[in-house]
């Protein structure tokens, strides 16, 4: 049971996770030191999902799972739980690929506005 328990704690994790990589950036609106900790996490969160490569997440829910009797599963958490909430049907690298960019879009004009609001803050003082 405490295996299990642990297994939905990281799943939660992982989706909060996810969640901050991609709008983490508005915390930096209100708070630029947000900053030093959504840059690695959106780095992160790139490189997964333009590499392909397995989060370590991913790895310690298995873990659990099996620890608790469970079977674990072969895809990425994001192929497993949240395919069907942010993914489109019949996704492809291309696409995938695709909603990287959009991420780094999103970012950036983020970002563009929070060194905007520095620099304006910086002039009235």
């Amino acid at each position: 049971m405490l295996y299990w328990l642990a297994s939905q704690a990281v799943v939660l994790l992982h989706f909060l996770f996810i969640v901050f990589v991609g709008f983490g950036a508005v915390l930096a609106l209100r708070h630029r030191r947000w900053i030093y900790v959504h840059l690695p996490a959106l780095s992160w969160g790139l490189f997964v999902e333009f590499t392909n490569h397995a989060c370590p997440l991913t790895e310690l829910e298995n873990t659990l799972r099996n620890a608790a009797g469970q079977a674990g599963y072969t895809d990425g958490f994001i192929q497993h739980y949240l395919i069907g909430l942010i993914y489109p049907a019949g996704l492809t690298r291309e696409v995938q690929f695709a909603l990287g960019l959009i991420l780094i879009g999103f970012n950036l004009w983020v970002y563009a506005r929070v060194w905007r609001n520095t620099k304006a803050a910086t002039r009235n003082t």
